[in-house]
């Protein structure tokens, strides 16, 4: 896939999980997918490894379950063949408590003939941890 082709690929993904659009965004889901959110699971259920397309939008249903997006701004987009990484500014509303986090997050993905194959998300995940419970966490 060429550069161009990658980034509007990446674009449109995005613009798709930013809308809230998740009938778009499954269609730009590949079948076989390859997903990890890198996060303690005990905390953040959504995390782990997934694959194929129904477990990453059964991860995804979990995380809006929990959160409701506020804010996703892509800073950064690196993009070389088919790969791409993006670094972004989040904020997300913790349904139960009304509490936000807000943190980056840096995602590298792979596309195969303008779907998501591959995809890897790297944050903070102790700043995470201690936003979620509100409480810094002694260790």
């Amino acid at each position: 896939m060429s550069e161009s082709g990658t980034r509007a690929s990446v674009r449109e993904l995005y613009d798709a999980y930013g809308r809230g659009d998740v009938e778009r965004l499954a269609a730009l889901i590949h079948d076989d997918i390859d997903w990890v959110i890198y996060g303690p699971v005990a905390v953040f259920p959504f995390a782990g490894v997934r694959r194929g397309r129904a477990a990453v939008l059964e991860a995804l249903a979990e995380i809006a379950k929990s959160y409701s997006l506020v804010s996703y701004n892509v800073e950064v987009t690196i993009v070389d063949g088919d790969r791409a990484a993006v670094m972004s500014d989040v904020s997300f509303k913790q349904r139960a408590t009304g509490r936000i986090l807000r943190f980056r997050v840096a995602n590298f993905l792979r596309i195969q003939n303008g779907r998501l194959v591959e995809f890897r998300e790297f944050a903070d995940s102790f700043d995470q941890v201690e936003q979620a419970l509100g409480r810094v966490v002694e260790i």
